[in-house]
């Protein structure tokens, strides 16, 4: 076996399709041998204990690790170490899904308010997992030193000393957004049994006037600036000014972009589908720059088994989170020389120039895919040219 001189135990059967599998998550040769020593000692030691691959879980696997620093070894494992290797052997049907997940009182809470959630409110997955984080460090804190969950004598106090805390650190959207989260968590404990009080109704509303402000935005001239910035000779690069492009010419959401698969991708056509809020599917041209990035970014990735168009560049290679689209804008105004704006400013940029060149209002709603015309009839005010001709004189003004 390469990567170890020694024979792999009772996962022998498993080391090339692992070996193989390494490669395609984009890990380098001196890793992939690495991680088959790591195979290979916890095989032979599996033998040596009588115990079986398909019987891996938490307990076993930190038997083995406490073995090898027994015995002194240099390298410090960790179940973490093992990671590669047991979604493998998940995906191999080898281990059940949760085999190597010990789950404590507050996994199994969650686990009932994702169910809720996706069946009863019918969320998107999403929004599922965003409610669900609120929820999770919420209820982080009711946890003892044992892992108990003291959750059956909440009161309005910790709820609102937990919004206090969370306000500190948001905008008002984000606040308003909190509150709605937080909401939902409480309202399913009082329905589950979990809390006698119904608490959802304790959660104060979040002031602030709605579309009072005028929306942030960039000039042309900046979003060329941050296109410009991308190495599109390099596979970082090469995604990266894809995913701007996407958000300066087509004005997709973060999430939009971080979820475009393969079939969404309409060659032929010259457009592309869009799986945008509560499951909505929008088809909207692709512009033919935009569409040149997209195949210099997919000529350069490696070929993988998910559809998703965009992966991490760093082993394991995997499909990327919406946070990283905003990551990507962030750097991207680093190299530009310009201030650092979230992914949404570009949406904004995209509905201003469209404004500056004589659309309509209705036309970039069509565009931005809102719902209701009065979400897109904020952009108005950014438009002072119009504006200053309807504004009215100052009483008194001309004397």
């Amino acid at each position: 076996m390469a990567g170890t001189r020694r024979k792999p135990g009772r996962l022998g059967p498993y080391v090339e399709g692992y070996r193989a599998r390494l490669f395609e998550l984009g890990y380098t040769h001196g890793t992939v041998r690495g991680l088959l020593k790591d195979l290979g000692r916890l095989g032979r030691w599996l033998a040596e204990s009588g115990s079986e691959a398909s019987e891996l879980n938490a307990e076993l696997i930190q038997a083995f690790i406490a073995s090898r620093q027994g015995q002194g070894a240099r390298r410090v494992l960790t179940p973490r170490s093992f990671g590669p290797l047991l979604n493998y052997l998940r995906e191999s049907g080898v281990l059940g899904a949760d085999a190597m997940t010990p789950r404590s009182p507050l996994d199994d809470l969650i686990a009932q308010y994702q169910t809720w959630m996706a069946t009863a409110r019918d969320l998107a997955p999403m929004t599922v997992l965003r409610y669900e984080r609120v929820a999770r460090r919420f209820l982080a804190e009711r946890v003892g030193p044992n892992g108990e969950l003291a959750v059956k004598n909440l009161t309005g106090t910790d709820v609102a000393s937990f919004l206090l805390r969370e306000f500190g650190r948001l905008s008002v959207g984000s606040a308003k957004g909190r509150v709605a989260e937080l909401r939902s968590m409480l309202r399913f404990l009082h329905l589950q049994g979990v809390t006698a009080t119904p608490l959802a109704g304790a959660v104060p509303p979040v002031a602030g006037w709605h579309d009072t402000q005028i929306p942030a935005t960039m000039n042309s001239a900046d979003i060329e600036r941050l296109l410009d910035s991308c190495d599109r000779s390099s596979e970082v690069g090469a995604r990266d000014y894809a995913i701007l492009m996407l958000l300066a010419r087509l004005g997709l959401r973060s999430v939009e972009v971080a979820n475009l698969e393969l079939e969404d991708l309409d060659w032929r056509a010259g457009e592309v589908v869009v799986q945008g809020k509560t499951r909505r599917q929008d088809r909207l041209p692709l512009p033919a720059d935009a569409g040149e990035a997209l195949v210099a970014h997919l000529s350069r990735r490696v070929p993988q088994r998910t559809r998703r168009v965009f992966l991490t560049v760093k082993a394991p290679l995997r499909p990327i989170p919406p946070a990283v689209v905003g990551e990507v804008v962030g750097r991207a105004c680093k190299r530009a020389g310009l201030p650092e704006v979230g992914a949404h400013r570009l949406r904004h940029a995209l509905a201003t120039e469209m404004l500056r060149k004589g659309a309509s209002i209705v036309d970039i709603s069509q565009v931005l895919r809102h719902r209701d015309l009065g979400t897109t009839a904020v952009y108005a005010k950014v438009d002072l040219a119009r504006l200053r001709e309807v504004a009215l004189p100052w009483p008194g003004a001309a004397r």
